[in-house]
């Protein structure tokens, strides 16, 4: 078996979009506010995320124990509501629509790893929940998906690809498995 040699690895040309400075006082502020379990004022955390650079709608809720990379990458539309446990790892940008739904410990995994190359180059692409999205608790978004008008990823799921509008997807990889008929 080759071994492969990781001080080889470098960042490529990956830029996380703010200074060193605006990046520890945001880490600082994540922690106390976002990742805290206590925490749970919905205003005030949107108003953090908005001095930070977001983009966040009105009538927003983001539980406790909530963890976001970077919040001058993200977009939260009108109505939206962020599960306890759930990250946001935006090395891209996230842009969530309306009355979106992210359960909890859900993942938004904006980046990964080529592993073609011995150096690790660090790949990342945008995500994008449209209107009526609703991720599943423990559900995986990986980079460059776009997860379509109503589209529904259940529990514990994995979605590599675009998710169809108006469709329910379960597994890993999320595979569509019938039409969602909103009543």
């Amino acid at each position: 078996m080759e071994k492969v040699n990781l001080s080889a690895y470098t960042p490529g040309d990956y830029s996380p979009g703010a200074g060193i400075i605006k990046r520890m006082l945001w880490f600082i502020t994540n922690v106390l506010f976002f990742q805290c379990p206590l925490s749970t004022m919905s205003s005030l955390k949107c108003f953090l995320l908005r001095i930070f650079g977001a983009k966040v709608g009105d009538r927003v809720v983001i539980k406790p124990s909530v963890n976001i990379k970077y919040p001058w990458r993200l977009i939260i539309g009108d109505h939206v509501w962020i599960g306890e446990k759930s990250w946001i790892d935006n090395l891209d940008e996230v842009v969530i629509g309306n009355n979106c739904c992210i359960s909890q410990g859900a993942m938004l995994l904006c980046g990964n790893h080529n592993y073609n190359e011995s150096t690790f180059n660090l790949i990342t692409g945008k995500i994008i929940l449209e209107d009526g999205v609703w991720i599943g608790a423990f559900s995986i978004v990986g980079p460059g998906v776009t997860c379509k008008s109503h589209a529904v990823l259940s529990v514990n799921s994995v979605a590599s690809k675009d998710l169809e509008p108006y469709s329910v997807y379960r597994g890993n990889p999320a595979l569509k498995v019938k039409e969602r008929i909103i009543e």
